[in-house]
């Protein structure tokens, strides 16, 4: 025959785990020992509170350690302060109750010592080091580069010269081609090539400089002659 409390959801031992459960925060925060829980009725294994006693004494050692850290940190904090010439925090509102007032003169003095920067001049010499070397470096750069001479580009040019026909005379159609004369021009080597039936052309070197003298110029000033001067081509055009 089933009972007729298996389908029953109370819970009969409640009071007892909810007493174990207190005594167990007791022995925690320390409020209690093992014996004194025990003593009053109650039973614990021996085992279980050798170890809640020494995991308690663990956490308590490990508080005083955290505690002596923090007081010496806000030791040293203090001392740092007092160095810099800050009150430390602590020591602040105590001085200020007893400190007398002073004149307007020497509260003016205590300003300007405020706002004094200790480590601001450091700076602003650093900073002024700097900017002396570096315009002594962009003077002696530039100083370099003017002493350099400037490199003008240059071209060798080769020109054929064709007369119109057989009775031209090359000698004098060469004269009037070196009379081309302007800045940047030289000419150079010259000699004469046969065409055939008797003609000749004239093929003639010179050097211009690339940014005063260039190929149309030459054509349109030799083709000038035009009494002497058919034609005028380019051969070649290298640059120097």
């Amino acid at each position: 025959m089933a009972s007729p409390l298996m389908n029953e959801s109370v819970w009969f031992n409640q009071q007892k785990f909810e007493k174990a459960e207190a005594n167990y925060q007791q022995i925690l925060a320390g409020t209690a020992t093992p014996g004194q829980i025990t003593g009053g009725g109650g039973s614990a294994p021996p085992g279980k509170m050798d170890s809640l006693e020494r995991e308690n004494r663990e956490l308590r050692k490990v508080t005083d350690e955290l505690r002596a850290m923090v007081l010496k940190l806000e030791n040293r904090v203090s001392a740092l302060e007092r160095g810099a010439g800050v009150p430390a925090a602590s020591a602040a509102a105590p001085a200020a109750a007893a400190k007398p007032s002073k004149p307007a003169a020497a509260d003016d003095d205590d300003d300007d010592d405020d706002d004094f920067d200790m480590f601001g001049s450091d700076d602003e010499e650093e900073a002024a080091e700097k900017e002396r070397l570096q315009a002594e470096r962009v003077a002696a750069y530039k100083a370099k580069k003017a002493s350099k001479p400037a490199l003008v580009a240059k071209s060798n040019i080769i020109l054929e010269v064709k007369p119109w026909d057989d009775e031209t005379d090359m000698k004098e159609l060469e004269q009037k081609v070196r009379k081309v004369s302007t800045d940047g021009l030289k000419w150079g080597s010259s000699k004469l090539v046969p065409v055939g039936y008797g003609i000749n052309k004239l093929q003639i070197m010179c050097v211009v400089e690339d940014d005063k003298v260039g190929t149309d110029f030459l054509e349109e000033a030799i083709t000038a002659h035009e009494d002497y001067v058919q034609s005028v081509d380019v051969v070649a055009f290298n640059k120097i």
